[in-house]
């Protein structure tokens, strides 16, 4: 007898298979953060180390404005049009992306060159924000395409190879004591070899040629569709690194430092958790139609993720000494405490993760807006509050309200949509 895998569905196989390799690729990507984290903040020192986190921080808030025609835009269309039609998909959708890129680009250089930020800081974004001439135009592109097969595994393993690859290179260049500023083009070499890798597996797939080309119609399409879901993920990015962008504004950069090492870690812990909820989530809430056992679902979900993230965020409150002195060094022992408040904000993402779920399920594009919008003017009435009060305890209760205005929204969304 077959295995029912094989011969009954190939579809959940070719979706189990894609959920192991991504799973792989989290951890991997989790693991090398936060060992290039350790290896940068000792050799760079919190000060240094402080402004390499606010130069990061600032391209993950100017980069967003590149995701313009999103997956959930850009796949449907692959999947609906003819194969023989890809090839126009695909290129009108890298010519609006690396467009946009560009003029992304050149004025964050623009911004450097006139002075607007510290000039190591500057230095350090000069390289990282060329990462996003390869990121969206060709690494999305591409993946988008791959999403559309519901196989992601080259995309998945050139993102594995390349990230152990980078923190090999940053390890060679602490021991070359390279200037701080070096760092931040090994994240766009990064970014080009992902990219490269990608292009020639999809010209191997189409014999040995790209096949892209330019539609207008497709172009102004892409343009136009999917921009109230691209406002809302700028509106969350910026919510979730407002903490940061005030906190620079009112401490030195090497307290700054001490608040981002706290927080990176932080973060890499909720990424983690968050990951097995929204691995079952297709099954558990994408796929189920009636609202009787969707609402179940939602409920042993949130319940799930409670669990998942008090006990986590109990466990990592009590070694917070120890794991900051292991991953930084004896320098960023004043991190430990913060480290010890900011895990707890996994609770609150992750119950407002999950109601997320059910406003991507119904698409409801004006709903994400407003409430990444709230959350971003709560988050920064607080801030302008409690940070020149508390510093870094003031920048964590920022992120805490913010979080619960966005899951308040889920909630009476959740109420609403699901009232029958």
């Amino acid at each position: 007898m077959k295995m029912p895998m094989r011969s009954g569905n190939p579809d959940v196989a070719r979706a189990l298979t894609n959920i192991v390799w991504l799973g792989l690729e989290r951890l991997t990507q989790i693991a090398v953060a936060i060992v290039i984290s350790g290896l940068l903040a000792r050799y760079l020192g919190p000060d240094a180390f402080g402004k390499w986190q606010y130069a990061n921080t600032l391209l993950l808030v100017i980069a967003p404005i590149t995701w313009v025609c999103g997956a959930e835009i850009l796949v449907p269309t692959i999947v609906a049009k003819p194969p023989a039609e890809t090839g126009a998909v695909l290129g009108s959708a890298f010519v609006l992306r690396m467009s946009v890129s560009v003029v992304a680009l050149l004025l964050t250089w623009a911004w450097i060159a006139a002075g607007g930020v510290d000039p190591i800081v500057g230095a350090m974004l000069a390289g990282l924000a060329v990462t996003m001439l390869f990121r969206e135009p060709f690494i999305g592109v591409i993946n988008a395409w791959l999403q559309s097969m519901t196989y992601s595994k080259p995309q998945l393993i050139a993102s594995m190879f390349t990230a152990i690859a980078k923190a090999a290179l940053v390890y060679l260049l602490v021991r070359m004591a390279a200037r701080a500023s070096s760092f931040g083009w090994l994240w766009a070499l990064e970014a080009a070899a992902i990219g490269a890798a990608l292009v020639v597996y999809y010209m191997r797939r189409h014999g040995g040629t790209l096949g892209w080309r330019f539609d207008r119609t497709l172009f102004r399409h892409f343009a136009s569709a999917g921009t109230v879901f691209w406002l809302g993920l700028i509106c969350m990015y910026l919510f979730l690194k407002l903490d940061r962008l005030m906190l620079a504004h009112r401490v030195s950069f090497a307290e700054l430092g001490l608040y981002s090492a706290a927080q990176q870690l932080n973060e890499n812990w909720i990424a983690l958790a968050l990951m097995l909820s929204q691995t079952i989530a297709p099954a558990f809430v994408y796929r189920v139609q009636e609202t009787p056992r969707l609402k179940r679902n939602l409920l042993r979900l949130f319940a799930m993720t409670a669990a998942l993230m008090i006990a986590g965020a109990a466990v990592l409150d009590a070694l917070a000494g120890f794991i900051i002195a292991r991953v930084f060094g004896p320098n960023y022992a004043g991190a430990a405490s913060i480290f010890r408040w900011a895990v707890w904000l996994s609770v609150p993402a992750g119950i407002e993760a999950i109601g997320n779920l059910v406003v991507l399920k119904f698409q409801a594009r004006y709903v994400l807006l407003s409430k990444w919008l709230l959350a971003l003017a709560v988050a920064f009435a607080v801030n302008a509050w409690a940070i020149p009060r508390f510093n870094g305890y003031g920048a964590l209760v920022g992120l805490a309200a913010g979080y619960l205005a966005a899951a308040s929204v889920n909630f009476y969304y959740i109420r609403f949509r699901l009232r029958a």
